[in-house]
């Protein structure tokens, strides 16, 4: 017979960490190379003039500078122009 009643497993309790997406590095602020600009899954911010994307989508700074977001249009695969976002680096 059995002491403890549904002693042996549950369905809950579980939870995983946090993935810290999002923007590291604002607007106008300093960026140096090699410093994450970005984290993100997928391509929600395009990288721009002096900034590249890592293999887990993440952008990052080339060579110091500002760090500037854009709004460009692009020309989708479906013909469709849709606004994307883009981030640069200028040297200023």
């Amino acid at each position: 017979m059995a002491h403890k009643k549904a002693g042996g497993s549950t369905a809950l309790g579980r939870d995983s960490a946090s993935q810290r997406l999002g923007v590291k590095i604002h607007d106008g602020a300093k960026a140096y190379p090699g410093q994450i600009i970005i984290r993100q899954r997928g391509t929600k911010y395009r990288p721009g003039k002096n900034v590249a994307r890592a293999n887990d989508d993440s952008l990052y700074a080339k060579i110091p500078g500002k760090v500037s977001f854009a709004q460009k249009k692009v020309r989708k695969f479906n013909g469709k122009l849709e606004k994307v976002k883009v981030v640069s680096i200028t040297t200023k």
